[in-house]
């Protein structure tokens, strides 16, 4: 039945073209796969990658591969194959990634007890409940679109798979974007081929970490125990706008204002972060480029300069890195960094690389927040014998 309520009709339409309808759930995942591409790529065709660069980048792979496994005690269960791809290709692939984390966020919220019926179709329900509805549909797909568009910025400036410190569904590929690692070795001014092979060896280690079980598991529960806080904000933003229906004129102040409406929704850095996520976090980055610059010290010869111009690279602001970790509650400022370098650091001081070796040969050997600001405790704890299963 058509209502005669303007604004009424107006909701039930918006309801149907963001996905409010039934068989449409899936449509935050299209929206934040069409937004990642194109700002991955500006909206141009993007050409496939050189054969010959990819050749090259699968020749300093295997090179790279034996130094890795060998430096940190993690041999890779079959070779990985690593994939020059280009930014667009990135971008999806990477939302592919998230994806199991957008779907969990999205579940939650449907499952909440404070969730809004299903939408019935045209002429269903009162305004108060079509705006429920409305932002309870409009949750998913803004947050879809907030991860396209960090997807795609990341795409932008990512040299490889392991842009943020996460691990990625199981695979023999690793990806590596070829423009980019032009462009970083462009601007400053260092060999390409090594800077190839830099990039190859930090992949590679990267890889040889997260895809650990009990890391990759670690992770997981870290970052899905955050997921509760967007559901959260979700109902918020539905119980703002059901609060406002016997007061028209707030309620058109509030929905003409969407900064002021969404502004947790599109500010990430607003969430909640977890310690223990931020610490082990950063304790694999710092892990990674530690590894990465002592292998390069002995393959690269424009190793200092590597590493000093990745060190810039990783700390210089950047809204698209630090989009992206938010979304995850992670940290990427010059702080995390520099306080990762130094637990690596003090533990190699006290224990030489094989106690650095041990960090990810056990699940008890994860460090925590205060370990992290004090790798002395660390060494002392993994050091303690295991106690016996109650």
């Amino acid at each position: 039945m058509a209502t005669n309520d303007p604004f009424q009709g107006l909701l039930q339409d918006l309801l149907k073209v963001i996905g409010g309808a039934p068989g449409s759930q899936q449509a935050w995942l299209d929206a934040a796969r069409s937004l990642a591409h194109g700002v991955a790529t500006d909206g141009e065709t993007e050409p496939n990658p050189d054969p010959i660069v990819r050749i090259r980048f699968e020749e300093l792979a295997r090179v790279a591969e034996l130094h890795v496994a060998d430096s940190t005690g993690l041999p890779f269960e079959r070779s990985p194959v690593l994939v020059p791809v280009g930014r667009g290709a990135w971008a999806l692939r990477v939302l592919d990634a998230w994806a199991p984390t957008l779907a969990r966020m999205v579940e939650a919220q449907r499952a909440a007890p404070t969730a809004p019926p299903p939408f019935e179709g045209e002429g269903e329900g009162d305004v108060e409940a079509l705006l429920a509805r409305f932002a309870g549909t409009l949750g998913p797909v803004l947050v879809g679109m907030q991860f396209g568009s960090a997807a795609g910025h990341l795409a932008q400036r990512a040299l490889g798979q392991y842009a943020l410190p996460l691990p990625w569904p199981a695979s023999g590929e690793i990806l590596v974007v070829p423009e980019n690692v032009h462009r970083f070795a462009e601007e400053w001014s260092l060999p390409e081929d090594e800077t190839r092979l830099w990039v190859c060896l930090r992949e590679l280690t990267a890889h040889a970490v997260l895809s650990r079980p009990h890391v990759a598991a670690r992770l997981g529960e870290l970052v899905d125990a955050l997921t509760l806080d967007m559901v959260a904000t979700h109902q918020g933003l539905a119980e703002r706008l059901g609060g406002q229906t016997d007061d028209p004129e707030a309620l058109q102040r509030l929905l003409s204002d969407p900064e002021a409406l969404l502004a947790d929704l599109l500010t990430p850095g607003q969430r909640r972060t977890s310690e223990d996520l931020v610490a082990l976090t950063t304790v694999v980055a710092s892990y990674v480029d530690h590894v990465t610059r002592g292998l390069a010290t002995t393959l690269v010869g424009a190793a200092a300069p590597l590493g000093e111009a990745w060190y810039r690279y990783r700390t210089q602001e950047s809204d698209s890195e630090q989009a992206a970790a938010a979304l995850f509650g992670l940290d990427l400022t010059r702080q995390q960094v520099d306080r990762g370098a130094a637990f690596v650091r003090g533990v190699v001081e006290r224990a030489g690389e094989e106690g650095l070796q041990r960090l990810w040969n056990d699940p008890r050997h994860l460090p925590t927040p205060a370990e992290v600001d004090a790798p002395g405790l660390w060494l002392e704890r993994i050091s303690l014998p295991e106690l016996p299963d109650a």
